[in-house]
């Protein structure tokens, strides 16, 4: 379960639930309703059911965009544009190039080639994007037109020529998305698509090649009559092409221009040979204000949006850590949809009880949740030292997005252990939370927020994660997105000024360890995941006992993100193993069977319970949650006769399948590990004694006596 809200626009968690007022669970078609709206099983589901979006208006009176991930009030819905974050939008699909990309190299982000990745959001590859449609439309309606009306492939091809229209005509209301092609379409009419650097404007005649009265090379300039017959050729396609545009911007445009409806046909059926009248001056002023504009918005859109993509960033990362060949125990991610603080509001914490209390507490194990992702909590920052004046620039002091507050965190533990959901949390994600400066820095600040974490009744049930990871370092975060235009001496060439180099600065980019850390550890529930990684691996149990931190098992059962740094010193990792504490990533030098890890792998999968002062391993409230609920669930909730039936020495028994079942990676019961049981008849309690290689973890059940008794 996801307690983090994605799009405010779409139904969420507390009004799905609705008033619970004298209700102890909820009935099927509620959470059939809940799971329609909020569960997803892949990012691609995700993306459709949520739709993150968004919303920018215009403000005439400073002339400026406005990028909001509210839809705002007060602004009419027809001046409001909605800018969809799916795989198509550019940024987006960019930050997945860039993690695809250091995967498969495995670089470290110092070496990593960032701008080559970055540039994919300037305007000259957003229009190679457009020239690939561009190409596609062509190339689909030559054959089109070559086919009669009739014919069925015709009407497949007037399928796929719609769709291509559809991508092609989702920017003509969107002057904002119009700009890329407009600074393209001018350097390409000013410079001739010459090269970025050297491009100069000059005049153009179309001419032939030919030998002259002694031999000699020439290129004179052709016959009016050839160069008309040069420029016929194909322009019946071309024209065909041209009217369609022109209507299909007419048609689906709210207030057409002349300009754009131009550089629409100048983009998507370009002409063959350039205009000669163009305003030259009017041209280059108008590119360079296209450009500052377009820097400007994408901007003010980076800083509004970014908070949202991490996110989309860290539901992605949750479902990738799946790498698997088959589905069998794909993980699923309910999304609560709410703020977390709103969850646990005195009027809204029932309705999230009556349904924990709905899912988790039966026998019916389908939709049960077993752990939760607290993203984002707050970390208080180190002090810095006020001046009177700022004599140098500095950091820009923007107000940062608002994250998850520790009491908030602590209501969601308080709640969730009483239905053994585990919470993964990770501090906010910054340049101040990542394996560099955890390299440096070591774990002591993680230590101490904690600390108010400890020694509590729901303490085994939170997991803080750390550190964070980086998908574009802050320091390595520009963009270039072009250079000014100089008009001089009647010529046209872009200026070498390191001033006229419009650069975009993206401050970083993050993704929350917690959506990583839960991914992963609900990957390894999967017989499937660990078959494919291990030799001994039991089908008929799932990982609850699977110790990542024992042996090479961190080695094989991978993130599936790239190393960042070299590693950690010694010391640091000196202080890692004396701690014990957190669920920790490593990006070290590490090799298994003679093959380089290029991974980030876990170092310690700890939770702050504790025994004997250590930090527990997960696995221990996993296993002790999945064997009361087995024992609930064979012993029709704690019937004494059937509990003692659970424990004995018949060969049938649970505990003797469990035992005559060690070895396997998932084995329920490991080598050095036992269960005991010890019945209260007085108290009616039964006690269970859960021995992990030698140390003991003890549960509470209140036995069921039989009706005889």
């Amino acid at each position: 379960m996801l307690f983090e809200e994605v799009n405010p626009e779409k139904l969420d968690l507390i009004t799905l639930v609705g008033d619970v007022k004298e209700l102890d669970s909820l009935d099927d078609d509620k959470i059939n309703e809940i799971n329609d709206h909020l569960l997803v099983e892949s990012f691609e589901e995700f993306l459709r059911k949520f739709s993150p979006t968004i919303y920018s208006y215009y403000n005439a009176a400073n002339q400026k965009v406005v990028y909001t991930s509210k839809r705002p009030e007060g602004v009419p819905n027809d001046g409001i544009t909605e800018i969809k974050l799916n795989e198509n939008n550019d940024f987006l699909k960019m930050l997945f190039t860039l993690i695809d990309t250091k995967k498969s190299q495995g670089t470290e982000n110092v070496d990593f080639k960032f701008e080559n990745i970055l540039d994919m959001i300037s305007p000259k590859k957003v229009m190679e994007d457009i020239k690939q449609v561009r190409k596609e439309i062509n190339y689909l309606y030559s054959k089109y037109e070559d086919l009669d009306d009739e014919d069925p492939k015709k009407l497949d091809l007037g399928d796929k020529l719609n769709i291509k229209f559809e991508e092609a005509s989702q920017n003509y209301n969107n002057v904002l998305g119009m700009l890329p092609l407009a600074i393209e379409d001018i350097k390409t009419r000013l410079l001739l698509g010459g090269s970025q650097e050297d491009s100069e404007a000059e005049e153009i005649q179309i001419g032939m090649l030919t030998m002259g009265d002694d031999g000699e090379l020439k290129i004179l300039e052709a016959p009016k009559e050839e160069e008309k017959a040069l420029a016929e050729r194909g322009e019946e396609q071309r024209n065909a092409l041209v009217e369609v545009f022109e209507e299909d911007y007419e048609e689906i445009t709210e207030n057409p221009t002349g300009y754009v409806k131009d550089l629409v046909v100048r983009t998507f059926a370009p002409i063959s040979t350039p205009k000669t009248d163009i305003d030259v001056e009017k041209e280059v002023q108008n590119y360079n204000n296209y450009l500052e504009f377009y820097k400007n918005t994408k901007d003010d859109f980076v800083k509004a949006a970014k908070p949202l993509i991490e996110k989309l960033l860290g539901i992605k990362m949750f479902f990738e850590q799946y790498e698997t060949k088959n589905n069998n125990m794909k993980p699923e991610l309910l999304v609560t949809n709410s703020k977390p603080e709103m969850l646990v509001k005195t009027n809204n914490k029932p309705r999230l009880e009556t349904f924990l209390n709905t899912v988790n507490a039966k026998n019916n194990f389908a939709e049960t949740i077993w752990f939760g992702i607290v993203p984002n909590i707050e970390l208080d920052a180190s002090n810095k030292v006020q001046t009177r004046r700022q004599r140098f620039k500095g950091t820009n002091k923007t107000k940062k997005a608002k994250g998850n507050t520790l009491e908030t965190l602590t209501a969601i533990l308080d709640l969730c252990k009483d239905y053994k959901v585990q919470v993964f949390f990770n501090f906010e994600a910054n340049e101040n939370t990542t394996f560099n400066d955890m390299a440096t820095k070591g774990v002591d600040k993680y230590i101490e927020k904690s600390k108010m974490l400890t020694n509590q009744e729901y303490s085994e049930y939170a997991v803080p994660c750390l550190p964070n990871f980086t998908v574009i370092p802050k320091d390595k975060s520009g963009v270039v997105l072009d250079s000014k235009m100089l008009y001089e001496n009647e010529g046209v060439v872009l200026s070498k000024a390191e001033e006229d180099i419009l650069k975009l600065w993206l401050e970083g980019v993050y993704i929350d360890a917690s959506y990583v850390a839960a991914g992963l550890v609900a990957a390894y529930q999967c017989p499937d995941y660990l078959r494919e990684r291990f030799r001994k691996v039991s089908t008929s149990y799932p990982g609850v006992r699977f110790d990542i931190e024992s042996g090479d098992n961190a080695l094989k059962a991978t993130t599936t993100l790239a190393k960042e740094i070299s590693g950690f010193t010694n010391v640091i990792k000196g202080s890692i193993n004396r701690n014990n504490f957190g669920f920790v990533f490593s990006s070290e030098n590490n090799q298994l069977d003679g093959k380089l890890i290029k991974r980030i792998t876990v170092y310690k999968a700890r939770s702050l319970g504790m025994t004997d002062d250590i930090f527990d391993s997960i696995y221990k409230t996993i296993m002790s949650t999945y064997i009361e609920r087995m024992l609930r669930f064979k012993t029709s909730d704690f019937k004494e006769d059937k509990i003692i039936k659970f424990f004995s020495n018949n060969p049938k028994s649970q505990k003797s399948e469990w035992i005559s079942n060690k070895g396997y990676v998932n084995s329920i019961l490991q080598e050095g590990d036992d269960i005991n049981y010890n019945i209260d008849p007085e108290s009616n309690l039964c006690q269970l004694d859960l021995a992990f290689n030698g140390n003991v973890k003890n549960l509470e059940v209140e036995i069921t006596k039989s009706s005889a008794d």
